[in-house]
């Protein structure tokens, strides 16, 4: 129904636009407008804003803006007219009356939903009385209660070929309607009319004002086909269009401000029956574009749950293809799947509302399932199927016909793309050659540095500056600060110094940890674990070789900052795509990828110079008890050359 722009007006003008927002939201006057939390995103400072002058909203943090019509729509999931016809209400206006042509068809419109309000108390009736034992009884033992089988209006349909059809007629509708309305089936060959659903469970299909405008029905012999049935498309059901469940999850998503996407109805009586009132069935349709709209009127980011299985995968890339060039800002989906071979029925049934919660936890974005589908068994082993994937996921992102969602999505590929070639192409060069130089990661990368640091305190001393502006873990930053203390101590430092000076306070622990206190009785040597972790100084390496280990283990530590920062430029950048976002964020991309790529080629020569020294120490044809012997020499030349060293003169070849 159109309305003429004076009756919007004169709605408008009865009602302000801050009481039809106060609520929903807390509002304060702050000068002429009012403010308060978001009701569209969860926020600690309030964004958005009331003009009453103005006649208009803004919520600053999802960008959402309009008047009390739209407002309404956007925080109660109706449509404009159902939005006119409750603030006219409110405003105490009746609706303007249509023109006759509307009246007539609108007239003939509640004839049909007359007619299917009848059937479905006929077939509800049925359900209850002895013709519909067997219903009743299957409808038990999938685990739906009285309850609600009454809240939905279950019913059946008995095997006669005209119990239905005799019983409307003698009610006064036609035989035209009942076919407008599927309710009856007109054979070709001339034959009488007859019901369409015989022998079945009954499921009354809404519309968003809680109108019946069709029927689902579940077979209910085991040879009966299709096992499930639906009206055909009529006057008043596009199954395109429609929602199964739209108008009792409403109150219930606005509520918890989630949404759950089944497939069938069925799942959906027994999710709601298990408290999550919530759900909604697309009825076994691809997604359409009318389904997304009306799904978004409830939720953000509904979550759809697909199979744990190649047919749950495979639905989900359906899903993905048809909701792609429909996404745009703020609204998207997640994807949830279930155990294999469970449906959203079994699962509570078996594992209880909390196994299903644990699902939906666990589901992930629409971008994540997007990246998943997209690299999946795909080859990266050579420049050309690098360049084969970037395209092809380029080619599926060029389908998003919003602007801003596209260039978002355009981005995060991008960054996620050189993350995935880096570090596949590392994972190949580590398999094909021995490494000597550790390959470590998170704690255990700090717990190497800091034990370097601990046995070559002239090397912390060098590089004081850059080690002390390295972002540790919590308990390793403050025992590199503890370190700190000791080296700008005025006095010679050694490892036995630093081993005296820690052994009375709460960091010895973690000194031992890090690098390791002898015990002659196990025949351990002071730094047993540093040499654990990093077994090439057992070679007696060159000094020269140690420092740029060490380094490079700092510029791991570093580039792990600069990956955060590139993540939190990202965030960023999704909140305001401006031009001074994008630019940091490529600035940021392009100085970490220069680093990864410094990091990897140092890795590459150390790893060679160390795999030199090993070969050098283990020369072919030296006995062991040889090999022994210049262990043992060494020893005693570092054991003879400690007490004499000076911080910052230790002689190459040292251990």
């Amino acid at each position: 129904m159109k309305f003429h722009d004076s009756f919007l007006d004169e709605i408008r003008a009865r009602l302000p636009v801050s009481q039809v927002v106060s609520r929903r939201v807390n509002l304060k006057r702050r000068g002429r407008e009012f403010v308060g939390l978001s009701p569209f995103n969860k926020e600690k400072t309030p964004s958005f804003t009331v003009n009453d002058q103005k006649g208009f909203y803004h919520c600053f943090s999802s960008g959402k803006h309009g008047d009390i019509f739209t407002f309404v729509m956007e925080t109660e999931g109706l449509s404009f007219p159902e939005a006119v016809e409750k603030l006219a209400d409110e405003a105490g206006l009746e609706l303007p009356k249509p023109d006759p042509q509307f009246e007539r068809i609108a007239k003939e419109r509640m004839g049909l939903f007359d007619a299917l309000e009848a059937a479905a108390c006929f077939f509800q009736e049925l359900l209850f009385a002895r013709e519909g034992g067997e219903a009743l009884a299957y409808a038990t033992r999938r685990g739906l209660s009285q309850d609600t089988l009454r809240e939905f209006r279950i019913g059946f349909a008995p095997k006669s070929r005209d119990a239905l059809k005799t019983a409307l007629l003698k009610k006064g509708f036609t035989e035209t309607q009942l076919l407008e309305v599927g309710l009856l089936i007109k054979p070709d060959d001339g034959r009488p009319t007859y019901d369409r659903f015989r022998n079945r469970l009954i499921i009354p299909i809404l519309d968003a004002k809680s109108r019946v405008i069709a029927f689902g029905a579940r077979a209910l012999d085991s040879d009966q086909e299709p096992k499930y049935l639906n009206s055909p498309e009529t006057k008043l059901f596009d199954k395109g269009s429609t929602v199964f469940n739209f108008a009792r999850a409403r109150k219930a998503a606005f509520e918890t401000g989630e949404l759950i996407v089944v497939e069938g109805y069925m799942d959906v009586l027994a999710l709601h029956q298990a408290g999550f009132t919530n759900t909604v069935a697309t009825l076994g349709t691809a997604f359409t574009e009318r389904q997304m709209e009306q799904l978004w009127l409830l939720a953000r980011e509904p979550i759809i749950c697909f199979d744990g299985d190649k047919a749950g995968e495979a639905a989900a890339a359906r899903a993905i293809d048809r909701m792609l060039p429909n996404l745009r800002e703020g609204q998207s989906f997640r994807f949830a799947f279930l155990p294999k071979d469970q449906d959203p029925d079994d699962l509570v049934r078996t594992g209880g509302p909390t196994a299903l919660v644990a699902v939906l936890r666990a589901a992930i974005p629409l971008a994540d399932a997007f990246w998943e589908r997209g690299t999946r068994n795909k080859l990266i082993d050579t420049p050309e199927q690098k360049a084969a994937l970037e395209r092809c996921l380029n080619e599926e992102i060029d389908q998003i016909r919003n602007s801003v969602v596209r260039k978002h999505y355009w981005y995060t590929v991008r960054i996620r793309l050189g993350r995935l070639f880096w570090e596949h192409d590392r994972a190949v060069w580590r398999h094909d050659r021995p490494r000597h130089v550790p390959v470590v990661e998170g704690e255990a990368l700090e717990t190497l540095v800091l034990g370097l640091l601990v046995e070559f305190p002239e090397m912390f001393e060098q590089h004081l500056e850059r080690i002390k502006n390295l972002h540790m873990s919590a308990r390793y930053e403050a025992f590199k600060n503890e370190l700190e203390k000791i080296i700008e101590l005025p006095v010679e430092i050694t490892v036995a110094s630093v081993y005296e000076t820690l052994k009375p306070t709460k960091f010895f622990l973690l000194l031992e940890h890090v690098h390791g206190e002898g015990d002659p009785a196990k025949h351990l040597r002071r730094g047993h674990r540093l040499r654990a972790r990093f077994p090439i100084l057992k070679k007696h390496p060159p000094r020269e070789f140690v420092e740029r280990c060490l380094l490079l283990f700092v510029s791991k530590i570093e580039h792990r900052a600069w990956r955060a920062d590139v993540d939190e430029a990202l965030k960023e950048f999704r909140l305001q795509s401006d031009e001074a976002s994008e630019e940091r964020l490529l600035l940021l991309k392009e100085e970490e990828e220069c680093q990864r790529i410094r990091i990897e080629n140092e890795e590459k020569e150390l790893d060679e110079w160390a795999n030199e020294i090993r070969s050098a120490f283990d020369e072919d044809g030296l006995t062991a008890t040889k090999r022994r012997s210049r262990l043992e020499e060494a020893i005693a030349r570092v054991k003879a050359n400690k007490a004499t060293w000076k911080r910052g003169h230790r002689p190459v070849g040292h251990v």
